[in-house]
């Protein structure tokens, strides 16, 4: 068994992980982000137990375009909503832009540095 790894995080590089940290906090409304001393890398611990949301910092960071056949995203994120219009309400309001509504039970947006993710009723 002590072979097999178990699901710890997902990290995005940024240029400033305490506040895209911040925005993913107020995001999934979870609580207080550890910030590493010298703030280069910020964890979420999710409240009810699972994997943590870090975000590192990246001199030159360069955000992904969505949608680009030269510069594809490499990864996103999905969220699960149950009610999507109050959802995407407050994603906006805390500084997500929106990328994509035309499919039916998923939503795309950029959150602050850029990185695609999804709002998903599905």
């Amino acid at each position: 068994m002590g072979a097999v790894p178990t699901f710890g995080a997902v990290a995005l590089d940024c240029p400033d992980p305490v506040a895209l940290a911040e925005f993913y906090r107020e995001l999934l409304d979870w609580k207080a982000a550890d910030v590493a001393e010298d703030g280069h890398w910020v964890t979420l611990r999710n409240p009810e137990g699972g994997a943590r949301f870090s975000f590192q910092r990246v001199p030159d960071y360069r955000p992904p375009a969505w949608p680009s056949a030269e510069n594809p995203q490499q990864a996103h994120v999905d969220l699960d909503v149950t009610d999507m219009e109050a959802a995407h309400e407050r994603a906006l309001a805390i500084g997500a832009k929106l990328l994509d509504d035309s499919p039916e039970t998923f939503r795309v947006y950029a959150d602050p540095a850029g990185h695609p993710f999804c709002l998903c009723a599905c």
